[in-house]
C-alpha cells in the first residue's frame, strides 16, 4: 500500500499547479505512524480475546424509538453498493422528489434540491450533525464519497423522532447520511479494506478503512481517500435553430475540469450503561478547475478553486432514568476557500474566504405515558466569515434554537406536533461597512405529522403486529434565512432581506407485504401527494447599467407535485441452496412548480429554471453466487434554463443508462471483489445546467480487497 502512496505522491500531470509533494508524503507518514499504532492495538486485543472471544458489533438501538409516521426514503448497505455512483450526489439521483444541480465531470460541484423548494431548504447531516455553509448556504455533495457511507435516509419535512436537536426540526427536508460503524467478526478484532479504481479521464480512486476494537466497549476507525483525475471528456456542442434544426455541430473536449482530491476520516465509538458516545474528525483538501460554461465558443477557463474543509463533532446520549433520556452534540468547523481567475479576457480575481462555525445542542425527551412522549431542545450556533476582499462585511451570525415537541402513538392513530423558534442575529464590521444596529430576526416554525394504520396483520414469527397499509398527511411552515452572499456581498448583497417563508402540505400512503415461502419475497408501494409554497422568495435581477445586479425578496412560487416508489424482492429457485436474488427499485416525480410573483411580468405561470414536470429512475439487481449483475437508467424531462419559458431557454430532456457487473472470491483469508461500470452506456449528450455538458459513455474498473 505504501508503494502505491509514494508513487501517487509523485504524479504531478493533472495540472493541478501546486506542489502537492510535500503534503502527499506527510500522509503518508500519517498512515505509517498510525499502522505502528493500530498493530499495537491489535497485539492487545489478542491478549483480550483470550478472556474473551466473543466480539459484537457496536449496535445502539434509541430507547425512544419509535413507529415512523412519515416513512423516508432509504437506501443502505449492498443497494448503495450496486450503484454506478461514486459520491453521495450520483446516489441521491435515485431518490424520488430529488433534483440533482450537477456542473459535469468528477469534480463539478453537486447540490441537491428537495421538491422545488431550493437548495438552501435542504438540511443534510452527516452521522447525527447537519452540516452547513453560511456564505452561500449550499453543500457541494461531491466532496463526499460512498465509500465508507452504510446508509442515506430522506425525509421530507422532518424526522418522525421527536428526541432530535432543534436544527433538525428547521428545515423542508433533511437528508440523513450514516457512515460505517464498526462491527467484529468472533476471534478478530480489527477490519481492513482496501479499494481501488481507475477509469475515463485518468480517474483514478484509492481508499482504505481500518477499524480497530481498543477496549471492549470503545472501538475507533479510520477512512482515507485519494481521487485525481485529468476531468477531460469528449462532448458534442450543438447550436439549434427557432425552427429546431441544428446549425452548428462541433466535438469538443472538456478543459479545465481537472482535480485532485484527499479526504481522511477518523471516529471513535464507545458503549456506556444505557447510552452511547462517538467523536469524528473530518478533513477534506482539494484543488480543482472550473471548466465553465461553454458560450460563444469559448473552451477553456482560467478559474482554479481550492478547498480545505475540516471538522470536529462529537455526540453523547444516555438513559437517565427508564422514562428521561439526554442527547448533547457539539461541533466545530473551519472551511478555507480560494478562487483564483487568471482568465486573460477577464479581470483577474484572487479572493480567499475563511469560514468558521461553532454548534452547542442538548435536547431532551420524556416518557409521560408509553404512548406519550415530549421532548425540549435548544441549539446555539456561531458562524463568521472573513474575505481578503475589499470593503468586505466580515459578517458574525448568533443562532439560537429552541423547540418542543410531542407525539402520540395509539393503535388507530399517530401524531406529532412540534414548534421551533428561531432567534437569529447578525453583526457585521462597521469599518467596512455601513454602519447600522444587529440584524435580529425571530420566526416560528410549526409542523404537524398525522399517520393511520388502515391495514395491519398478525406476524407470526416476530409475534407482533405489522402494518401492511397506512396513510399519512402532514402540513408544515419553515423559513430559511439568507445567507452572507445575500446579505453582503460587495454591491450586490442587501441587508434588508427578510428570510423567506415555505409552506408544506402533504398526503400520502404506503403499503408493505412480506411472504415467508414464496419466490415473492417482499413488496413496497409509496405514493405521495405535496402542495408547496414560497413567499418572499429571494432573487437575483440586473439592474441599472449592464453587469450589475442586486437581491431583493421578490418571488412567490406555487408547486404541485406527486411522488410514486416502488421496491420489489424476488427469489427464483427458492428450493435450491443457491437462488437468484433479483431486486428492483421504480421511482417517478411529477412537479409543477410555477412562478405566481406578478400578474403582469412576461414569466408568470411559467415552470420556474431546472425543474422538469416528469423525472424518474430505474434499478435492477441481479444476484446468483459469486455474482452481481446491476442496471439502472434516470429520466429526466424537458425543462428551462430561464424564468421565461421560451425556446431560447427550453432543455431538451435525457436519458442515460449504466450497468455493472461484480465478482467477489476469497483467497487466502481476504475477500476479494472485482468490479467493472460502464456508465451513460448509449453515449447520450446532455446537459443539467445550461452549458455545462456531462460526460457521454464513460468507464471504470476496480478492485476491493477485505481481511
Amino acid at each position: 500500500m505504501f508503494f502505491i502512496l509514494h508513487y501517487i505522491c509523485n504524479v504531478q500531470q493533472y495540472g493541478c499547479n501546486r506542489n502537492i509533494g510535500a503534503r502527499c508524503y506527510l500522509c503518508t507518514l500519517f498512515v505509517i505512524v498510525l499502522s505502528f499504532i493500530t498493530n499495537g492495538l491489535r497485539a492487545s486485543c489478542k491478549r483480550e480475546l483470550m478472556f474473551n472471544d466473543t466480539l459484537k458489533e457496536i449496535i445502539v438501538t434509541p430507547r425512544f424509538a419509535q413507529y415512523e409516521i412519515i416513512p423516508p426514503q432509504k437506501l443502505k448497505g449492498k443497494d448503495l453498493e450496486r450503484l454506478s455512483s461514486q459520491s453521495i450526489a450520483d446516489a441521491l439521483r435515485y431518490f424520488a422528489g430529488l433534483q440533482i444541480k450537477d456542473y459535469g465531470g468528477v469534480g463539478g460541484m453537486k447540490t441537491v434540491n428537495i421538491r422545488a423548494l431550493g437548495s438552501q431548504h435542504v438540511g443534510i447531516a452527516y452521522d447525527g450533525i447537519m452540516l452547513s455553509n453560511a456564505q452561500n448556504g449550499q453543500i457541494d455533495l461531491g466532496q463526499f464519497s460512498l465509500d465508507n457511507v452504510d446508509e442515506i435516509t430522506i425525509y421530507n419535512g422532518q424526522k418522525s423522532y421527536i428526541f432530535q436537536s432543534a436544527t433538525d426540526f428547521g428545515n423542508a427536508g433533511t437528508i440523513y447520511i450514516h457512515t460505517h460503524s464498526p462491527g467484529f467478526l468472533k476471534n478478530k478484532c480489527y477490519n481492513l479494506k482496501v479499494k481501488t479504481k481507475f477509469g475515463s479521464s485518468n480517474t483514478f480512486r484509492f481508499s482504505t478503512i481500518w477499524e480497530q476494537r481498543i477496549l471492549p466497549n470503545v472501538s475507533t476507525s479510520l477512512n482515507a481517500e485519494l481521487l485525481s483525475s485529468n476531468g477531460k471528456y469528449k462532448f458534442h456542442h450543438n447550436i439549434v435553430s427557432l425552427d429546431g434544426y441544428t446549425t452548428h455541430d462541433t466535438l469538443a473536449i472538456r478543459q479545465n475540469g481537472d482535480i485532485l482530491a484527499e479526504r481522511i476520516e477518523i471516529n471513535m465509538y464507545g458503549l456506556i450503561k444505557k447510552g452511547f458516545w462517538n467523536a469524528k474528525g473530518y478533513f477534506y483538501n482539494s484543488s480543482r478547475g472550473i471548466p465553465g460554461a461553454i458560450v460563444e465558443n469559448v473552451w477553456h477557463r482560467g478559474e482554479r478553486q481550492s478547498d480545505l474543509n475540516s471538522f470536529f463533532q462529537g455526540r453523547f446520549q444516555k438513559d437517565i432514568t427508564n422514562k428521561f433520556s439526554t442527547k448533547v452534540l457539539a461541533k466545530y468547523a473551519f472551511y478555507y476557500t480560494h478562487y483564483l481567475n487568471k482568465d486573460p479576457y477577464t479581470l483577474p480575481i484572487d479572493n480567499k474566504y475563511w469560514q468558521q462555525e461553532a454548534y452547542f445542542s442538548i435536547a431532551n425527551i420524556y416518557e409521560i405515558l408509553p404512548s406519550w412522549h415530549a421532548s425540549i431542545a435548544y441549539d446555539f450556533k456561531w458562524n463568521k466569515l472573513n474575505a481578503n476582499t475589499a470593503y468586505f462585511a466580515f459578517p458574525t451570525r448568533n443562532s439560537h434554537l429552541t423547540s418542543i415537541a410531542t407525539s402520540f402513538d395509539m393503535h388507530y392513530i399517530k401524531a406529532q406536533a412540534s414548534l421551533l423558534m428561531t432567534n437569529i442575529e447578525d453583526k457585521v464590521n462597521f469599518k467596512t461597512f455601513k454602519k447600522e444596529d444587529p440584524k435580529t430576526f425571530t420566526k416560528f416554525s410549526p409542523a404537524i405529522f398525522l399517520n393511520f394504520p388502515i391495514l395491519t396483520r398478525e406476524d407470526n414469527i416476530n409475534k407482533k403486529r405489522s402494518i401492511l397499509l397506512n396513510i399519512n398527511a402532514f402540513a408544515k411552515q419553515h423559513f430559511r434565512m439568507p445567507t452572507f452572499n445575500d446579505l453582503y456581498y460587495t454591491d450586490i448583497g442587501s441587508s434588508d432581506l427578510k428570510p423567506e417563508r415555505a409552506n408544506q402540505y402533504n398526503i400520502g400512503a404506503s403499503f408493505d407485504y412480506n411472504w415467508l415461502h414464496s419466490w415473492a419475497k417482499n413488496i413496497h408501494l409509496r405514493i405521495d401527494t405535496y402542495y408547496n409554497t414560497i413567499n418572499n422568495k429571494i432573487v437575483a435581477f440586473p439592474k441599472g447599467q449592464q453587469f450589475r445586479w442586486t437581491i431583493l425578496n421578490l418571488g412567490k412560487v406555487d408547486i404541485k407535485g406527486l411522488d410514486i416508489s416502488s421496491a420489489f424482492t424476488f427469489t427464483a429457485n427458492h428450493n435450491i441452496a443457491i437462488p437468484l436474488l433479483i431486486t428492483s427499485r421504480i421511482q417517478y416525480t411529477y412537479q409543477q412548480a410555477k412562478d405566481i410573483t406578478s400578474v403582469t411580468s412576461s414569466f408568470y405561470k411559467n415552470q420556474i429554471p431546472y425543474i422538469p414536470k416528469h423525472s424518474g429512475s430505474f434499478v435492477l439487481n441481479l444476484d446468483y453466487a459469486h455474482f452481481s449483475v446491476n442496471y439502472s437508467l434516470i429520466y429526466t424531462g424537458q425543462r428551462y434554463s430561464g424564468k421565461n419559458n421560451t425556446i431560447y431557454t427550453r432543455m431538451h430532456a435525457w436519458l442515460t443508462h449504466d450497468a455493472n457487473i461484480s465478482y467477489f472470491f476469497k483467497y487466502k483469508k481476504m475477500v476479494w471483489k472485482v468490479i467493472v461500470e460502464a456508465n451513460n452506456i448509449f453515449n447520450q449528450q446532455y446537459e443539467v445546467v445550461d452549458n455545462y455538458p456531462m460526460p457521454g459513455f464513460n468507464g471504470n474498473i476496480g478492485i476491493q480487497v477485505e481481511l
